[in-house]
């Protein structure tokens, strides 16, 4: 049995769509007809998920993924609760396919189900969505469908999903008043100079009165932004490009993540992002019973600073070499002491997993209040630094009134 999409016209001419399981295109086509529908366009769900992927790349310009987080989440969710309640794989996506509101979804889950229907295993079936499943999410499904515990292996997945969504919302969120901030004073002050300056100021230079220094100053400033605009943005763009284009290669972008990591404020924020992404991933892979260096392998390719990940490689090789994980992770000198002290405990007791789980979630919330302390302190910075650039353009404007007042006493 195949999955196929239909688009079928009623009695009443009204277009209906919807997914039919049959043998082949002309089954689906008879049944619509025992209907009542005359079919108009009937194909198989893959392909349609296909065309409707490549549709949607072209329109966005192959920009990001089709499924956002939030629905990853959400369908992860919903299809580990149906498997645990006993329900089918099959049938349980069909559920799903039903209850999609979205079209790209709905066929997603569709192609999903057809390529289930046709023989393949899950993963294998999520593997033809690339874009939309995640190497990770992939290699979770495809451990809990060989242990048996498929609908065990989803639900811990979507915890995982969730609260990383979740951490991730709350840095953006910190981050975005300061952000609001910044670019409302470059505004303001881009204001000043291209409007409010050249119209105050050029009252005094028609004196000819020596202006003060600042006042010249300020003056040259405003024609650079009123003339030279274009090519400062030009020149923005251009080393944008170019710092992209360089980190984009190998060397020198593992030499900007070793750096970034001995920074002073931002490396103790991206270490202990890593750190909840990488104990977060390997608690699950070894709850689901991945072996230990296929595990530390894929906890590694989710993390984003290729520095971390290089000493992750290191400590997989010492683990093979039969180096205990905790003292393996603890020669890098880079993950936090409390992970590597809590796996000590885990290996232990034999319970990895749950500490694995509780470095995360400490890693986490500590993540959490460096960033609200981080940004609490950007907080006044920005505003002293915005005030203290428009009392210069103020001074720049009242030195010249202050001087002509003086001459006329």
């Amino acid at each position: 049995m195949t999955a196929f999409r239909f688009e079928a016209i009623d009695a009443a001419g009204k277009s209906k769509r919807g997914v039919l399981d049959g043998d082949s295109a002309r089954s689906v086509r008879s049944q619509l007809r025992a209907q009542g529908l005359v079919p108009m366009t009937v194909a198989t769900a893959a392909s349609h998920a296909g065309g409707a992927s490549a549709k949607g790349a072209k329109a966005s310009g192959g920009f990001g993924r089709k499924l956002s987080q939030r629905e990853q989440a959400l369908l992860t969710r919903q299809l580990a609760s149906l498997l645990v309640a006993g329900l089918p794989l099959d049938e349980a996506l069909a559920v799903l396919t039903d209850q999609a509101e979205r079209d790209y979804l709905r066929s997603l889950l569709a192609a999903i189900r057809g390529e289930v229907l046709g023989g393949h295993s899950f993963a294998n079936a999520l593997a033809q969505h690339p874009k939309d499943f995640p190497d990770i999410y992939r290699a979770l499904v495809s451990a809990g469908e060989h242990t048996g515990k498929l609908g065990l292996v989803l639900s811990r997945l979507a915890d995982y999903i969730e609260q990383r969504n979740a951490l991730k919302q709350k840095i953006v969120l910190a981050f975005t008043y300061p952000a609001v901030v910044t670019v409302v004073a470059f505004g303001i002050v881009t204001f000043l100079l291209s409007y409010v300056v050249p119209q105050v100021v050029n009252v005094f230079a028609s004196t000819k009165q020596q202006l003060p220094f600042l006042t010249v100053l300020m003056m040259a400033l405003s024609g650079f932004v009123r003339q030279w605009w274009w090519a400062a943005l030009i020149a923005l763009i251009v080393i944008v490009y170019g710092v992209r284009s360089i980190l984009a290669q190998r060397g020198p972008r593992l030499s900007f993540d070793r750096w970034i990591l001995t920074a002073p404020l931002a490396g103790k924020l991206v270490r202990g992002y890593n750190t909840v992404r990488f104990a977060s991933t390997l608690g699950i892979l070894i709850a689901a019973g991945v072996p230990i260096l296929r595990a530390l392998q894929a906890a590694g390719e989710t993390l984003s600073n290729r520095a971390m990940r290089t000493l992750v490689d290191d400590a997989i090789v010492r683990v093979r070499e039969g180096t205990a994980l905790s003292r393996a992770l603890g020669n890098t000198k880079t993950f936090p002491p409390v992970l590597v002290h809590l796996i000590r405990s885990g290996e232990a007791t034999g319970d990895v997993t749950t500490m694995l789980d509780r470095a995360a979630a400490g890693e986490a919330s500590e993540l959490e209040r460096r960033t609200m302390f981080l940004t609490s302190l950007m907080e006044p910075l920005l505003i002293l630094a915005m005030g203290g650039t428009v009392l210069v353009i103020v001074l720049a404007v009242m030195l010249p009134i202050i001087e002509l007042n003086n001459l006329v006493h």
